[in-house]
């Protein structure tokens, strides 16, 4: 009888097949190089076809593999969805919650995770740091705590608050410069990754491209240089407000305002932990309403 392939070996086509390399493949499968190519040499002498060509710059699917790779992203995806909905029926406050948020969101989050440690120790959380946004329906994540205009129409959310964003500087930059209208400031401005920002579009909007003096793609770096002294930054308030050697150089600028959303797969919801983590989230991020809204900055 002719030999099939397993959900390990779908996985394997379909990771050699994204990262067009065996090293890439075996570095998102998280197993080592010789492991990856021993199985794949297995595979296809059971099933008697050729998957890939290979050359130095990488590996090429053959059709028989791109007809794998095709129907491992199927399959693969079907199991996903069988999983998340399976997860749906678990009752119990216990197991993995896998949370992704910003690295700006990191300090707002810490005290949330330390009362979930104390009050659901049964639960264990396992965080993802990355600035881009998640697509939970593909298993990534349980659930989402990110700034953003509006929810994806396909994921459940709760809006939390809105994020205000304000013009920043340090003290020693504010004294050395005198009050002055915000275009005549030295600017830290935003890389091409972060353009998306309303920030951003309204300092391509309101500034003369002479006055940026600093670009970054992390808005923890642009606190940095503005805490240092470069020149003023727009910035979350409650990334900044907490910082003493900031102050605003204005009150928040609507133009710049988004929102905080918690954000989860529909099949989730139901799940005894998924639950219990976005309820314990959604309380205790309301404490700190006022700082996200930039109602308790000082100027």
């Amino acid at each position: 009888m002719r030999e099939t392939f397993s959900l390990d070996d779908l996985r394997l086509i379909r990771a050699i097949g994204a990262a067009g390399t065996l090293t890439g493949a075996a570095r998102l499968l998280r197993i080592d190089h010789s492991t990856a190519f021993r199985r794949l040499g297995a595979i296809e002498v059971r099933l008697g076809a050729k998957l890939f060509e290979r050359a130095r710059d990488g590996y090429t699917p053959t059709s028989a593999g791109e007809m794998g790779i095709a129907a491992g992203a199927h399959v693969l995806a079907d199991m996903a969805d069988l999983e998340q909905r399976l997860a749906g029926e678990d009752l119990r406050p216990a197991g993995t919650v896998r949370i992704t948020t910003t690295d700006t969101l990191v300090d707002l989050m810490a005290p949330v995770l330390a009362e979930l440690r104390i009050e659901h120790p049964g639960i264990t959380v396992e965080l993802t740091v990355a600035n881009q946004f998640f697509t939970l329906t593909k298993r990534e994540a349980d659930i989402a705590l990110r700034p953003a205009a509006e929810a994806p129409e396909h994921l459940a959310g709760r809006r939390l608050a809105r994020v205000a964003t304000a013009p920043y500087a340090s003290s020693i930059y504010l004294r050395r410069n005198g009050k002055k209208p915000l275009s005549e400031y030295h600017w830290l401005g935003f890389d091409e990754s972060l353009s998306h920002l309303r920030s951003a579009r309204w300092m391509a909007a309101h500034l003369p491209g002479e006055r940026i003096v600093f670009r970054a793609d992390s808005l923890l770096a642009l606190r940095s240089a503005a805490r240092a002294g470069l020149g003023v930054a727009a910035l979350p308030c409650y990334l900044a407000d907490k910082v003493p050697e900031l102050r605003r150089v204005e009150s928040p600028i609507p133009e710049m305002e988004g929102a905080l959303w918690l954000l989860t797969h529909p099949d989730l919801r139901k799940v005894a932990r998924i639950r219990t983590v976005l309820d314990l989230m959604a309380g205790a991020l309301s404490k700190q309403r006022g700082l996200i809204e930039g109602r308790e900055g000082r100027s």
